[in-house]
């Protein structure tokens, strides 16, 4: 039997969507909640899969080493890039595709949590990615133990 434990970190950041067409080809900025949902085969002696301070110290310390208060570009936005770099001081994160939701909530699960969470006995198994209170994305693993990740995105209200 699998046990889920889940932590929320709430993080700033900037991006722009390289291509959309649209306004959010623009700079702007978003107050992100990640949710973490994290699984454990086994409970230490005190009954916990994981302490949710450890885990909160993992994902938020590489959340505020890399991604708050950053922007987050696509790694062929070249003229992101070099607008980023005229500005001292300026913290940027390349990604290896579009910083949508989708694929953040993508990078923190097969990228980020393997590489926190090792040691543990725990693996994160969904994250989900708050744009906006009405609006997230999630990445999730098969929950037949497979490596395949399936995407959704969902929009609360109008």
């Amino acid at each position: 039997m699998a046990l889920t434990i889940m932590r929320r970190i709430k993080f700033c950041a900037g991006h722009r969507l390289f291509g959309h067409g649209g306004k959010c080809e623009h700079f702007h900025g978003h107050n992100y909640v990640a949710d973490f949902f994290v699984q454990g085969e086994t409970q230490d002696d005190v009954g916990r899969i994981l302490d949710f301070s450890v885990l909160k110290q993992r994902v938020k310390g590489w959340i505020d080493e890399h991604w708050d208060h950053s922007f987050l570009i696509h790694q062929d936005d070249a003229n992101a890039r070099q607008a980023l770099e005229l500005v001292k001081p300026c913290r940027f994160f390349v990604m290896p595709y579009n910083p949508t939701a989708e694929n953040m909530a993508k990078y923190l699960l097969e990228e980020m949590c393997p590489e926190v969470l090792e040691g543990t006995g725990a693996r994160a198994c969904q994250v989900r990615i708050w744009e906006t209170d009405e609006s997230y994305a999630e990445a999730s693993l098969d929950p037949t133990g497979g490596e395949a990740v399936t995407y959704s995105a969902m929009a609360v209200g109008e």
